[in-house]
Protein backbone atom coordinates (compact mmCIF):
# COMPACT_ATOMS: atom_id res chain seq x y z
CA UNK A 1 0.00 0.00 0.00
CA UNK A 2 2.84 2.34 0.94
CA UNK A 3 4.55 1.81 -2.43
CA UNK A 4 1.36 2.51 -4.35
CA UNK A 5 0.92 5.82 -2.50
CA UNK A 6 4.60 6.67 -3.06
CA UNK A 7 4.40 5.96 -6.79
CA UNK A 8 1.16 7.93 -7.08
CA UNK A 9 2.77 10.90 -5.32
CA UNK A 10 5.82 10.72 -7.57
CA UNK A 11 3.63 10.59 -10.67
CA UNK A 12 1.67 13.64 -9.51
CA UNK A 13 4.93 15.51 -8.82
CA UNK A 14 6.18 14.77 -12.34
CA UNK A 15 2.87 15.95 -13.79
CA UNK A 16 3.14 19.19 -11.77
CA UNK A 17 6.65 19.81 -13.11
CA UNK A 18 5.49 19.15 -16.65
CA UNK A 19 2.64 21.64 -16.20
CA UNK A 20 5.09 24.28 -14.94
CA UNK A 21 7.43 23.71 -17.86
CA UNK A 22 4.55 24.20 -20.25
CA UNK A 23 3.82 27.72 -18.92
CA UNK A 24 3.89 30.49 -21.55
CA UNK A 25 7.23 32.21 -22.14
CA UNK A 26 7.51 35.83 -20.98
CA UNK A 27 10.06 36.93 -23.63
CA UNK A 28 10.69 40.35 -22.05
CA UNK A 29 13.45 41.45 -19.63
CA UNK A 30 12.86 42.68 -16.10
CA UNK A 31 12.22 46.41 -15.60
CA UNK A 32 15.10 48.41 -17.03
CA UNK A 33 16.69 50.20 -14.12
CA UNK A 34 20.01 49.70 -12.34
CA UNK A 35 20.97 51.40 -9.08
CA UNK A 36 24.29 52.20 -7.45
CA UNK A 37 25.47 54.50 -4.67
CA UNK A 38 28.05 57.15 -5.52
CA UNK A 39 29.19 58.48 -2.18
CA UNK A 40 25.95 59.70 -0.60
CA UNK A 41 24.19 60.09 -3.97
CA UNK A 42 21.93 57.42 -5.41
CA UNK A 43 22.37 56.94 -9.17
CA UNK A 44 19.66 55.03 -11.04
CA UNK A 45 20.32 54.15 -14.68
CA UNK A 46 17.09 54.11 -16.69
CA UNK A 47 16.72 52.22 -19.96
CA UNK A 48 14.58 53.82 -22.63
CA UNK A 49 14.96 50.60 -24.64
CA UNK A 50 17.11 49.72 -27.63
CA UNK A 51 17.44 50.76 -31.23
CA UNK A 52 19.08 48.74 -34.03
CA UNK A 53 21.67 50.70 -36.01
CA UNK A 54 23.16 49.85 -39.44
CA UNK A 55 26.58 50.95 -38.21
CA UNK A 56 28.31 49.75 -41.38
CA UNK A 57 26.53 52.63 -43.14
CA UNK A 58 27.01 55.16 -40.33
CA UNK A 59 30.62 54.93 -39.16
CA UNK A 60 33.25 57.26 -40.69
CA UNK A 61 37.07 57.08 -40.83
CA UNK A 62 36.80 53.30 -40.89
CA UNK A 63 36.75 50.36 -43.28
CA UNK A 64 34.23 47.53 -43.77
CA UNK A 65 36.90 45.09 -42.63
CA UNK A 66 37.57 47.03 -39.42
CA UNK A 67 33.86 47.25 -38.61
CA UNK A 68 33.24 43.57 -39.39
CA UNK A 69 36.22 42.49 -37.25
CA UNK A 70 35.07 44.58 -34.28
CA UNK A 71 31.52 43.27 -34.43
CA UNK A 72 32.68 39.67 -34.80
CA UNK A 73 35.02 39.99 -31.80
CA UNK A 74 32.10 41.20 -29.69
CA UNK A 75 29.69 38.57 -31.08
CA UNK A 76 27.49 41.23 -32.63
CA UNK A 77 25.75 41.32 -35.98
CA UNK A 78 24.12 43.96 -38.14
CA UNK A 79 22.09 45.95 -37.34
CA UNK A 80 23.75 46.49 -33.97
CA UNK A 81 21.48 46.49 -30.91
CA UNK A 82 22.17 49.85 -29.24
CA UNK A 83 21.01 50.93 -25.79
CA UNK A 84 19.47 54.31 -25.02
CA UNK A 85 20.24 55.17 -21.39
CA UNK A 86 19.39 58.04 -19.05
CA UNK A 87 20.79 58.64 -15.56
CA UNK A 88 18.80 59.75 -12.51
CA UNK A 89 20.75 61.28 -9.61
CA UNK A 90 19.09 61.52 -6.20
CA UNK A 91 21.25 63.88 -4.13
CA UNK A 92 19.01 63.52 -1.08
CA UNK A 93 17.47 66.93 -1.66
CA UNK A 94 16.96 66.96 -5.44
CA UNK A 95 16.25 64.60 -8.33
CA UNK A 96 18.29 65.40 -11.43
CA UNK A 97 17.98 63.36 -14.63
CA UNK A 98 20.62 63.36 -17.36
CA UNK A 99 18.82 63.05 -20.73
CA UNK A 100 15.20 62.03 -21.23
CA UNK A 101 15.12 59.21 -23.77
CA UNK A 102 13.63 59.21 -27.25
CA UNK A 103 9.93 59.08 -26.56
CA UNK A 104 8.17 58.19 -29.80
CA UNK A 105 10.55 60.10 -32.07
CA UNK A 106 12.97 57.36 -33.12
CA UNK A 107 11.07 54.11 -33.57
CA UNK A 108 10.00 50.82 -32.04
CA UNK A 109 11.86 49.48 -29.04
CA UNK A 110 12.13 52.83 -27.24
CA UNK A 111 9.87 55.11 -25.14
CA UNK A 112 10.24 52.95 -22.04
CA UNK A 113 11.93 55.48 -19.76
CA UNK A 114 8.85 56.58 -17.79
CA UNK A 115 7.77 52.96 -17.27
CA UNK A 116 11.20 52.14 -15.88
CA UNK A 117 11.29 55.35 -13.83
CA UNK A 118 8.11 54.27 -12.09
CA UNK A 119 9.41 50.71 -11.65
CA UNK A 120 12.44 52.26 -9.92
CA UNK A 121 10.15 53.91 -7.38
CA UNK A 122 9.85 57.44 -8.78
CA UNK A 123 7.17 59.47 -10.55
CA UNK A 124 7.70 61.94 -13.44
CA UNK A 125 6.30 64.75 -11.27
CA UNK A 126 9.15 64.27 -8.78
CA UNK A 127 11.94 65.16 -11.23
CA UNK A 128 13.36 68.56 -10.29
CA UNK A 129 15.82 69.16 -13.12
CA UNK A 130 16.77 67.54 -16.44
CA UNK A 131 20.18 68.17 -18.00
CA UNK A 132 20.48 67.35 -21.69
CA UNK A 133 23.81 66.25 -23.09
CA UNK A 134 22.53 67.55 -26.43
CA UNK A 135 19.35 68.03 -28.43
CA UNK A 136 19.19 64.98 -30.68
CA UNK A 137 15.77 63.26 -30.65
CA UNK A 138 16.90 60.18 -28.71
CA UNK A 139 17.91 62.42 -25.80
CA UNK A 140 14.99 64.86 -25.61
CA UNK A 141 12.05 63.11 -27.30
CA UNK A 142 10.89 61.73 -23.96
CA UNK A 143 10.38 65.23 -22.55
CA UNK A 144 6.89 65.42 -24.03
CA UNK A 145 3.89 63.30 -24.91
CA UNK A 146 1.18 64.63 -27.20
CA UNK A 147 2.69 68.08 -26.93
CA UNK A 148 2.60 68.18 -23.12
CA UNK A 149 5.46 68.09 -20.63
CA UNK A 150 5.97 64.62 -19.20
CA UNK A 151 7.99 66.10 -16.32
CA UNK A 152 5.80 69.09 -15.45
CA UNK A 153 7.83 70.28 -12.46
CA UNK A 154 11.27 69.89 -14.02
CA UNK A 155 13.62 72.65 -15.05
CA UNK A 156 15.26 71.60 -18.34
CA UNK A 157 18.83 72.72 -19.00
CA UNK A 158 21.15 72.40 -21.99
CA UNK A 159 24.14 74.31 -23.32
CA UNK A 160 23.40 77.68 -24.86
CA UNK A 161 25.28 76.59 -28.00
CA UNK A 162 22.95 73.65 -28.58
CA UNK A 163 19.88 75.76 -27.81
CA UNK A 164 21.03 78.49 -30.20
CA UNK A 165 21.54 75.94 -32.97
CA UNK A 166 18.61 73.51 -32.68
CA UNK A 167 15.96 76.03 -31.59
CA UNK A 168 16.80 78.51 -34.33
CA UNK A 169 14.17 79.15 -37.01
CA UNK A 170 16.87 80.43 -39.37
CA UNK A 171 18.90 77.21 -38.97
CA UNK A 172 15.73 75.20 -39.58
CA UNK A 173 15.09 77.06 -42.83
CA UNK A 174 18.68 76.53 -43.99
CA UNK A 175 18.80 72.82 -43.04
CA UNK A 176 18.78 70.06 -45.61
CA UNK A 177 15.43 68.31 -46.06
CA UNK A 178 16.57 65.18 -44.20
CA UNK A 179 17.80 67.28 -41.25
CA UNK A 180 14.73 69.47 -40.72
CA UNK A 181 12.94 66.93 -38.53
CA UNK A 182 15.74 67.09 -35.92
CA UNK A 183 15.22 70.85 -35.57
CA UNK A 184 11.44 70.52 -35.49
CA UNK A 185 11.55 67.73 -32.90
CA UNK A 186 13.87 69.75 -30.65
CA UNK A 187 11.60 72.80 -30.86
CA UNK A 188 8.48 70.74 -30.09
CA UNK A 189 10.12 68.96 -27.13
CA UNK A 190 11.35 72.17 -25.50
CA UNK A 191 8.27 74.30 -26.26
CA UNK A 192 6.07 73.38 -23.24
CA UNK A 193 9.01 73.91 -20.87
CA UNK A 194 9.74 77.29 -22.42
CA UNK A 195 6.07 78.25 -22.06
CA UNK A 196 6.17 77.35 -18.36
CA UNK A 197 9.46 79.19 -17.78
CA UNK A 198 11.15 75.83 -17.17
CA UNK A 199 13.91 76.00 -19.81
CA UNK A 200 17.20 77.58 -18.78
CA UNK A 201 20.29 77.12 -20.99
CA UNK A 202 23.77 77.49 -19.50
CA UNK A 203 26.71 79.21 -21.16
CA UNK A 204 29.80 78.10 -19.24
CA UNK A 205 31.40 75.07 -17.64
CA UNK A 206 30.65 74.65 -13.97
CA UNK A 207 28.31 73.38 -11.30
CA UNK A 208 24.60 73.42 -12.16
CA UNK A 209 23.53 71.78 -8.91
CA UNK A 210 25.54 70.77 -5.84
CA UNK A 211 27.80 67.93 -6.96
CA UNK A 212 26.75 68.01 -10.64
CA UNK A 213 28.83 70.03 -13.09
CA UNK A 214 28.63 70.53 -16.86
CA UNK A 215 31.64 70.59 -19.20
CA UNK A 216 31.76 71.40 -22.89
CA UNK A 217 32.55 68.52 -25.25
CA UNK A 218 31.35 70.10 -28.49
CA UNK A 219 31.55 68.23 -31.78
CA UNK A 220 28.86 65.60 -31.82
CA UNK A 221 26.55 68.62 -31.77
CA UNK A 222 27.50 72.31 -31.55
CA UNK A 223 26.87 72.29 -27.80
CA UNK A 224 27.32 68.66 -26.72
CA UNK A 225 28.08 68.53 -22.98
CA UNK A 226 29.25 65.96 -20.47
CA UNK A 227 28.33 65.94 -16.78
CA UNK A 228 30.46 65.05 -13.79
CA UNK A 229 28.72 63.85 -10.63
CA UNK A 230 30.77 64.08 -7.42
CA UNK A 231 29.88 62.94 -3.90
CA UNK A 232 32.15 62.18 -0.95
CA UNK A 233 35.20 61.93 -3.21
CA UNK A 234 33.50 59.53 -5.65
CA UNK A 235 33.10 60.64 -9.27
CA UNK A 236 31.01 59.58 -12.24
CA UNK A 237 31.43 61.15 -15.67
CA UNK A 238 28.37 60.91 -17.92
CA UNK A 239 29.66 61.16 -21.50
CA UNK A 240 26.47 61.40 -23.53
CA UNK A 241 27.23 60.57 -27.16
CA UNK A 242 31.03 60.60 -27.11
CA UNK A 243 30.70 56.97 -28.21
CA UNK A 244 28.02 55.00 -30.08
CA UNK A 245 29.57 51.70 -31.22
CA UNK A 246 31.66 50.19 -28.43
CA UNK A 247 32.78 47.22 -30.54
CA UNK A 248 34.61 49.56 -32.92
CA UNK A 249 35.20 52.94 -31.29
CA UNK A 250 36.94 51.83 -28.09
CA UNK A 251 39.71 50.10 -30.02
CA UNK A 252 39.64 52.79 -32.75
CA UNK A 253 38.56 56.08 -31.12
CA UNK A 254 39.37 58.00 -34.32
CA UNK A 255 36.29 56.44 -35.92
CA UNK A 256 33.44 58.97 -36.14
CA UNK A 257 29.76 58.54 -36.94
CA UNK A 258 27.55 60.33 -39.43
CA UNK A 259 25.40 61.71 -36.58
CA UNK A 260 28.30 64.03 -35.64
CA UNK A 261 27.81 67.67 -36.58
CA UNK A 262 31.60 68.09 -36.68
CA UNK A 263 33.27 64.69 -36.97
CA UNK A 264 36.81 66.02 -36.47
CA UNK A 265 35.86 67.88 -33.28
CA UNK A 266 33.87 64.87 -32.01
CA UNK A 267 36.94 62.64 -32.38
CA UNK A 268 39.13 65.21 -30.61
CA UNK A 269 36.72 65.39 -27.69
CA UNK A 270 36.49 61.59 -27.46
CA UNK A 271 40.28 61.28 -27.34
CA UNK A 272 40.53 64.04 -24.71
CA UNK A 273 37.80 62.73 -22.42
CA UNK A 274 38.77 59.07 -22.80
CA UNK A 275 42.41 59.92 -22.02
CA UNK A 276 41.52 61.95 -18.92
CA UNK A 277 39.09 59.31 -17.62
CA UNK A 278 41.56 56.47 -18.12
CA UNK A 279 44.36 58.35 -16.34
CA UNK A 280 42.09 59.15 -13.40
CA UNK A 281 40.51 55.65 -13.25
CA UNK A 282 37.18 57.48 -13.28
CA UNK A 283 33.84 55.71 -13.43
CA UNK A 284 32.04 56.67 -16.62
CA UNK A 285 28.61 56.17 -18.13
CA UNK A 286 27.33 56.76 -21.65
CA UNK A 287 24.01 56.95 -23.41
CA UNK A 288 24.64 54.19 -25.95
CA UNK A 289 26.87 51.70 -24.16
CA UNK A 290 25.11 48.43 -23.39
CA UNK A 291 22.74 49.02 -20.46
CA UNK A 292 23.51 50.11 -17.78
CA UNK A 293 26.50 51.62 -19.57
CA UNK A 294 28.72 52.00 -16.49
CA UNK A 295 32.40 51.08 -16.34
CA UNK A 296 36.02 52.08 -16.63
CA UNK A 297 38.40 52.84 -19.49
CA UNK A 298 41.93 51.44 -19.68
CA UNK A 299 44.42 52.58 -22.31
CA UNK A 300 45.31 49.73 -24.65
CA UNK A 301 47.58 50.40 -27.62
CA UNK A 302 46.12 53.18 -29.75
CA UNK A 303 42.69 52.68 -28.22
CA UNK A 304 40.94 51.70 -25.02
CA UNK A 305 39.64 48.64 -23.24
CA UNK A 306 36.20 48.84 -21.65
CA UNK A 307 35.76 47.26 -18.20
CA UNK A 308 32.07 47.08 -17.19
CA UNK A 309 31.28 47.89 -13.57
CA UNK A 310 30.89 44.72 -11.50
CA UNK A 311 27.37 44.13 -10.23
CA UNK A 312 26.95 45.62 -6.77
CA UNK A 313 30.45 47.16 -6.85
CA UNK A 314 29.46 50.53 -5.37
Amino acid sequence: MFWKRYLLGAALAVMALQATAAAPQVKTPSPGFYRIMLGSYEVTVLSDGVIRLPVDKLLLNSTPQQIAAGLAEHHQSLPVVTSVNAYLINTGSKLVMIDAGAGKLVGDGLDQLVTHLRAAGYQPEQIDEIYLTHMHPDHLGGLTENGRARFPNALVRASQQDADFWLSESHLKQAKAQEKATFENAMAAIKPYQAAGHFKPFSNDGELSPGIAAFAAHGHTPGHSVYQVTSQGKKLLLMGDLIHVAAVQFAHPQVAISFDSDAKAAVEQRLRVFGDSARQSELVGAAHLSFPGLGYLNKEGEGYNWVPLDYGAL
